[in-house]
């Protein structure tokens, strides 16, 4: 579904992140290489400035590279026109937008834009599609209201519901439980399984490691523009390893319920053998 290979994008300059042409500096993402098969389920992780975001908006084809390839079913993703982009990938961006008196009910219909035409308009299938939507979202009791004067939460759970809507095989969000509460973030998490079991392939950019360990299968740490770690949470949440990432102690142990790593923060004056609490080797 997407590769890439050498792959390097945007700069780090004196006023911040740039695109792929912007400020000279070094690139956020340096020497990419990666593949992501259909149907995956996967969670970006790593430092504040680590890439993250970067990486989503190169996947959706938002960057051009400086060097190397990203391809999406072996097409350069930036090179599709935007038609065809649209009805490939749907991304939720991380600053979440809607336009002034836009219902709720409008935004997530706009998930459904690169179906339809001037002369066609919205069909049923397309009303459809957004109500099952904002169910999933759980915004349907919001749908008339303007999405301008809802809660952050709220809000972000309408421009999920139109990137759902968009009803695409590879689906991008970028810290999409960022303002929600537990039930809503479990519900989310929830959808993502089961567009994962139907054949999409989910990218999510977290900040959540326990959450990432508990609903994806694969989890990418990037550090510095690279690429560290790779690989399902029993294999790659190790405290040697998450402490090069994050270079803050870290203790890793066991859930209680399904065994899977969890990690928690250690004050700095404990000693090194006390945070070791669950041996390599010993999750399931």
């Amino acid at each position: 579904m997407i590769r890439c290979q050498g792959f390097a994008c945007g700069h780090h300059g004196p006023h911040g992140l740039h695109g792929a042409q912007g400020a000279q500096g070094r690139p956020v993402l340096q020497g990419l290489d990666m593949h992501l098969r259909k149907g995956e389920l996967v969670a970006v992780l790593g430092p504040n400035g680590s890439g993250k975001s970067t990486l989503l908006k190169a996947m959706a084809g938002l960057l051009a590279p400086q060097a190397g390839t990203m391809l999406l079913d072996g097409a350069p993703v930036h090179r599709l026109p935007p038609a065809v982009r649209a009805r490939r990938v749907a991304c939720l961006p991380q600053q979440l937008e809607a336009p002034p008196g836009c219902t709720v009910r409008d935004l997530v219909l706009m998930g459904r834009h690169p179906y339809t035409s001037f002369w066609s308009g919205l069909s049923r299938r397309d009303r459809e599609a957004a109500v099952d939507a904002m169910l999933q979202a759980d915004v349907l009791h919001l749908a008339d209201r303007e999405a301008l004067r809802l809660s952050g939460g709220e809000l972000q759970r309408a421009c999920i519901a139109r990137t759902l809507c968009q009803q695409t095989p590879l689906v991008l969000l970028d810290e999409p439980t960022a303002s929600l509460d537990l039930a809503h973030k479990a519900a989310l998490l929830q959808v993502l399984q089961q567009r994962h079991a139907a054949g999409v392939t989910v990218v999510c950019v977290l900040h959540d490691i326990n959450l990432a360990a508990l609903y994806f299968h694969r989890l990418l740490f990037l550090k510095q523009g690279r690429l560290v770690l790779d690989g399902p949470p029993q294999q790659v949440l190790r405290q040697s390893a998450l402490e090069f990432v994050y270079e803050t102690p870290l203790v890793v142990m066991e859930h209680p319920l399904l065994g899977l790593p969890q990690v928690a923060l250690a004050p700095g004056d404990v000693p090194a053998a006390l945070r070791t609490l669950v041996p390599a080797g010993r999750h399931h």
